[in-house]
């Protein structure tokens, strides 16, 4: 059976949501990702992975709260209808 771009689409929303309503715990399913993200930032600030794991950690921490600061001020500029 061939299906169109659309009813792929379809039929993967599909999926999604009949996941997440048998789904008793979302934070548990979600962590490793969440989990994967973060560490991503501190692969970032050490990408081979000299410096010591306490160092790596609050530089990784760092880059992890200007991310989302960044985030926060792209949005607010898009809110007031500016750009840059």
């Amino acid at each position: 059976m061939s299906l169109t771009p659309s009813e792929r689409t379809l039929r993967a929303s599909i999926a999604a949501h009949t996941m997440w309503a048998n789904t008793d715990d979302w934070s548990a399913r979600t962590k490793p990702g969440r989990d994967a993200f973060r560490r991503s930032f501190d692969k970032q600030v050490d990408p081979k992975g000299v410096l010591a794991p306490a160092e790596r950690s609050k530089r990784g921490e760092a880059l992890y709260q200007a991310h989302f600061k960044k985030m926060a001020l792209a949005k607010s500029k898009k809110a007031r209808g500016t750009a840059g």
